[in-house]
């Protein structure tokens, strides 16, 4: 499946994705191989923007439904995306890349305050903007402050890197015989609650025209092959095929 040239992207990681073999937190070694997977595709000569989940670390909603206050819970999960942007950061910034971290809390001490136009600046200037902390407010996940940032920063697309390789009108873990879609619209994501992202978070790409590309981030180099339209991936747009 051909792919457009893209100029600027937006790449949101599930916080799952950098546990790697591990039950919990942040495995180095996985978030160096990410990087490695970022660093290749920063040098194809793309912007890239980064929003990474919390769930390796803590997720509101789960601490939500053990009884925990919803607004508490989520502060404490767009905190884990904050540590999981700062260890990204470190990853790339030991690979060379140059980078910078916005997080929508406040926290000057470990970085930036999200500011569109220094984030331009920074893209501009050949750096990598991890954006952490969501929107900064309660009841919206990462998903919707990744469709967020793409849109504010007028991406050209949203890649979501996740453990399957695409979307599908079931559970391929649970269904062997579930169908893989190589391009489905909006619209039917959100009938059909394929569970792509957030239905938020889908409706805002929509209504922005910005497509989002679902792939596996855990196959080395896939990032690169679907860029250049030769990996296995789902085009989540306007229409379907």
């Amino acid at each position: 499946m051909s792919r457009p040239a893209y100029r600027r992207i937006l790449l949101k990681l599930s916080g799952e994705v950098l546990m790697g073999d591990q039950g919990f937190g942040i495995d180095p070694a996985t978030v160096a191989s990410m990087a490695a997977e970022v660093k290749a595709a920063k040098e194809s000569g793309l912007e890239i923007c980064l929003v990474i989940g919390g769930g390796n670390i803590f997720r509101g909603m789960a601490g939500a439904a053990k009884g925990m206050d919803r607004a508490q819970a989520d502060y404490m999960g767009m905190l884990a995306t904050v540590m999981n942007a700062l260890a990204m950061q470190n990853a790339l910034e030991q690979l060379g890349v140059h980078t910078r971290v916005q997080s929508a809390i406040q926290m000057d001490a470990v970085c930036e305050p999200v500011i569109r136009r220094r984030a331009e600046r920074h893209l501009e200037k050949g750096r990598v903007v991890i954006f952490a902390a969501g929107v900064g407010s309660p009841y919206f996940t990462t998903d919707s402050g990744a469709a967020l940032r793409a849109a504010e920063m007028r991406c050209d697309a949203l890649l979501k890197g996740t453990s399957v390789d695409g979307v599908y009108d079931s559970d391929p873990k649970r269904n062997p015989a579930a169908r893989r879609y190589d391009r489905v619209s909006y619209d039917r994501v959100l009938s059909d609650n394929l569970k792509v992202m957030d239905a938020s978070a889908v409706a805002l790409c929509r209504d922005s025209n910005i497509p989002i590309i679902v792939f596996n981030i855990r196959e080395p180099g896939n990032l690169a092959r679907v860029l250049a339209g030769e990996g296995v991936s789902t085009l989540v747009g306007p229409v379907e095929d």
